[in-house]
């Protein structure tokens, strides 16, 4: 396979092991399944994924495996990722071109939420108001995603959004680095757990006007910043505590 063509494979390997480690330190990952992805090349096509059936608390940048999302060969090497892996993430890259980083993951509030009939974030604070008319709802799951046809099926239904909530399955965050995504994955599932803590209580949603949560998600937007800046707060807490992530 031919190395990556401009981009800082180095810095990307690390900045996914990071976001592979924090999600486990937030009990988001499921056993060794679930999977984090990176593009490595402009045209978004060759991406790292993480390996096949490792526990999130030990993969290191140097375990993620090299794919390139055109090659039908892939799942006949040594190192294959899971299947699903797989199926879900080459149709990502191959056909999204806001999905420079696809993070997958089954995270318990937001999963839950995705196993209601009715999965619609609703606007009740400012951060489930930040994904207002900004998720895709993915309501026709078929099954765990190891053919290629599921993998297209759920890029199409993804469309140009960033982040999809999968019906009866979990959620994906896409971005344009590494730490876009994951700051995204991070508010998702705290949308969702505010949302349903709300649900508990058995009164009524006090659910915002369109307009005001519009508002709300616009203003998020420009707190671009805060998201690099929480991330890169995050992997010191790494460097201090679980080093080797970048190894």
């Amino acid at each position: 396979m031919n190395a990556p063509d401009t981009l800082n494979e180095t810095q990307i390997r690390i900045d996914l092991a990071a976001a592979i480690r924090l999600s486990c330190r937030n009990e988001w990952h499921e056993g060794v399944a679930n999977h984090f992805s990176a593009a490595v090349s402009a045209d978004g096509r060759k991406f790292l994924v993480n390996p096949r059936w490792v526990h999130w608390s030990r993969v290191r940048a140097s375990d993620l495996v090299l794919c390139d999302a055109d090659d039908p060969g892939t799942m006949n090497r040594p190192d294959a990722p899971d299947p699903s892996a797989w199926s879900i993430h080459s149709a990502l890259h191959r056909n999204l071109p806001q999905a420079r980083v696809a993070l997958h993951i089954h995270p318990p509030h937001a999963t839950a939420l995705c196993g209601l009939k009715d999965p619609i974030i609703k606007p009740i604070d400012q951060v489930t108001a930040r994904f207002f008319n900004r998720l895709a709802y993915d309501m026709s799951f078929g099954g765990i995603a190891t053919a290629e046809e599921e993998g297209e099926r759920i890029s199409n239904a993804i469309g140009d959004k960033k982040a999809v909530m999968m019906g009866n399955h979990g959620v994906t965050t896409l971005g344009d680095s590494v730490a876009e995504a994951w700051d995204a994955l991070y508010h998702l599932e705290r949308a969702a757990k505010t949302l349903w803590l709300a649900y508990a209580t058995g009164r009524e949603l006090n659910v915002m006007g369109d307009n005001l949560a519009e508002e709300t998600a616009s203003e998020w937007e420009t707190y671009k910043d805060a998201e690099f800046a929480h991330f890169a707060e995050m992997k010191r807490i790494l460097d201090r505590e679980e080093p080797d992530y970048k190894d």
